[in-house]
């Protein structure tokens, strides 16, 4: 099974520089602009055969272009929306970081209404399964989902732990290929942004 795990294009907290989050925004002109090239780029590479998709608005416009251009139905999945920021959501960056400063906590625990650590991964982790368990091994899958999720997402698929050290990077609309073949797990590729848009 090929795994194409999707980030959303440019969306309006990236120009007015809020935490997104759970925050709903919408794709800017450039985000829509993003996701029409990645897609365009996707039909001609791929033979998608379903379209997973977080249900906030971003991450569902983008998706909606990929649809349009490669004819894969699309599957709403709440399990795929960005991490619970809870009262960071949609604040302007020096406004949270006044209200509600960063401080390191356990995994199993979090601040100002946030969804934890472990809960998040938990999520990834279920979804994971599920992509995995619902389609066939010569299914190629897309998940158009965000920056948080595709992380945690990539964890899982690799089996890191959930405290690693660093962070999967996601670009508008990056692709990250993932391949499941003979019970191997591989990385085709992270990170590729099929456009300079």
């Amino acid at each position: 099974m090929r795994l194409l795990l999707i980030r959303h294009g440019e969306s309006e907290a990236d120009i007015l520089h809020v935490h997104e989050g759970r925050a709903d925004f919408e794709l800017t002109e450039r985000g829509h602009r993003q996701a029409e090239a990645m897609s365009a780029y996707a039909a001609g590479s791929y033979s998608i055969d379903k379209i997973y998709h977080s249900t906030l608005k971003r991450a569902l416009q983008t998706a909606e272009h990929l649809a349009a251009a490669t004819g894969a139905p699309l599957i709403a999945e709440d399990m795929l929306r960005e991490h619970d920021n809870g009262l960071l959501a949609g604040l302007p960056y020096d406004e949270a970081a006044a209200k509600y400063p960063r401080r390191d906590v356990p995994l199993h625990t979090s601040l100002y209404e946030q969804e934890s650590v472990l809960a998040f991964r938990y999520r990834a982790e279920v979804m994971l399964s599920k992509l995995l368990s619902e389609n066939g091994t010569d299914s190629t899958i897309a998940a158009v989902t965000h920056g948080g999720m595709a992380d945690q997402l990539f964890k899982a698929f690799m089996r890191l732990p959930t405290d690693a050290g660093y962070r999967l990077f996601s670009g508008d609309t990056c692709i990250h290929e993932l391949l499941v073949e003979n019970g191997c797990r591989m990385i085709v590729r992270l990170n590729f942004v099929p456009h300079d848009i």
